[in-house]
């Protein structure tokens, strides 16, 4: 949006949800950048009534603004947005892949309605953009759509806060309480199912018998923090893991400056985007090999991918890690080559921007047309 907003071709606007979670800082930084209308009924879970009039208010919305073109984000926004712009008449409807809501770790009858709302909504769709190539893969074999509908485009970030970071490791440290000597391993998630801590505490009690001054820096917070506290207190590794909860946006770059390796154990995810972050700071990822994550890790030049649940594969290659500071050298310098200018926002924006021009030219007489009623 804040790409797309100083374009002159484009007049942007902004409706959004409002849950609870770090998602309400984006919220205030939405409103600075472009009009926003919060729908307060648009949550993430399913509620008739209030889907119901979360979907009368965005009609309305979309009625009045007469847009061209309307581009949902998330589940539950675009099956409620696709619908409420189909009803509109709206002329071209993007939808944005951040990884398929429907997965392996749901329950069979969960899959099969999300499947079933995403095959209801496909003609009311124009466009997709996936973040990853192996989302379209899954997105075509589940029959969703056409693959000429599909077009790839990375999740762009500010990239230059993570190239350009002058944090000190040495003051984050102290400030969290780690030893300035001790190799640290990183993981940001939120503490969540989802994101799969479960396997890297598995890993940890091999990890600490081999490298015993390591330490775990988990920033996030969520549904697991006190089930997983626990854990390593059982475990007897409670002094080599600290949790640093959730920390503004603007202090990830910070943190991850204080890591020497970034591992990411979730079991489903679009692409994740922590690991184009970590390896713009320099520092190599060890990660599962989930959804789009051969697309930004190549195993061996900056860093490993891991099969997943293999704790084995995942405890010899942080490990292998933690004692070669050569090694994470090297794939920290590979990695900040590899993510430039593929991961930034500003490509990003552009290849946006020339999927909309496609889709107004494709679409010019429909939009005449729609220009003529309103």
């Amino acid at each position: 949006v804040e790409g797309l907003d100083v374009m002159p071709r484009y007049d942007v606007e902004l409706a959004s949800g409002i849950d609870k979670g770090p998602e309400g800082e984006l919220l205030t930084r939405a409103e600075k950048t472009t009009r926003l209308t919060v729908v307060p009924e648009m949550v993430r879970s399913v509620k008739p009534i209030a889907d119901f009039v979360a979907l009368r208010k965005l009609y309305r919305l979309i009625r009045q603004g007469n847009y061209e073109i309307i581009h949902t984000h998330s589940w539950k926004a675009s099956i409620l947005g696709r619908i409420a712009a189909w009803w509109a008449g709206t002329p071209i409807v993007v939808h944005t892949l951040h990884g398929l809501t429907f997965h392996d770790y749901q329950p069979w009858l969960v899959n099969r309605a999300i499947r079933l709302s995403e095959k209801i909504c496909a003609p009311m769709t124009d466009h997709y953009i996936s973040v990853s190539d192996i989302t379209t893969e899954k997105a075509l074999a589940a029959n969703i759509d056409r693959p000429d509908k599909f077009t790839t485009i990375y999740s762009g970030m500010e990239l230059d806060w993570f190239l350009n970071c002058q944090a000190d490791p040495q003051e984050i440290r102290r400030e969290l309480g780690i030893p300035l000597d001790a190799p640290v391993v990183g993981k940001i998630a939120r503490l969540a199912p989802q994101k799969n801590h479960d396997e890297l505490l598995k890993a940890a009690p091999e990890i600490v018998r081999r490298h015993p001054n390591v330490r775990f820096l988990l920033i996030g917070n969520g549904v697991l923090y006190d089930q997983i506290l626990e854990q390593v207190r059982q475990m007897g590794i409670a002094e080599n893991f600290v949790f640093a909860g959730l920390i503004d946006r603007e202090r990830i770059p910070e943190m991850i400056a204080a890591m020497d390796i970034v591992a990411h154990t979730g079991l489903w995810e679009g692409l994740p985007r922590v690991l184009p972050q970590a390896m713009a700071m320099g520092k190599p990822c060890v990660s599962f090999n989930t959804d789009g994550t051969p697309e930004v890790l190549i195993s061996g030049k900056n860093g490993y991918m891991i099969e997943r649940h293999d704790t084995a594969g995942l405890t010899d290659a942080i490990s292998k890690l933690i004692a070669d500071p050569e090694l994470r050298l090297k794939m920290g310098a590979a990695g900040r080559k590899h993510v430039d200018p593929m991961f930034r926002a500003e490509t990003m924006v552009e290849e946006i921007a020339d999927v909309y021009e496609k889709l107004l030219k494709t679409h010019s007489q429909k939009i005449e047309k729609f220009g003529k009623k309103h």
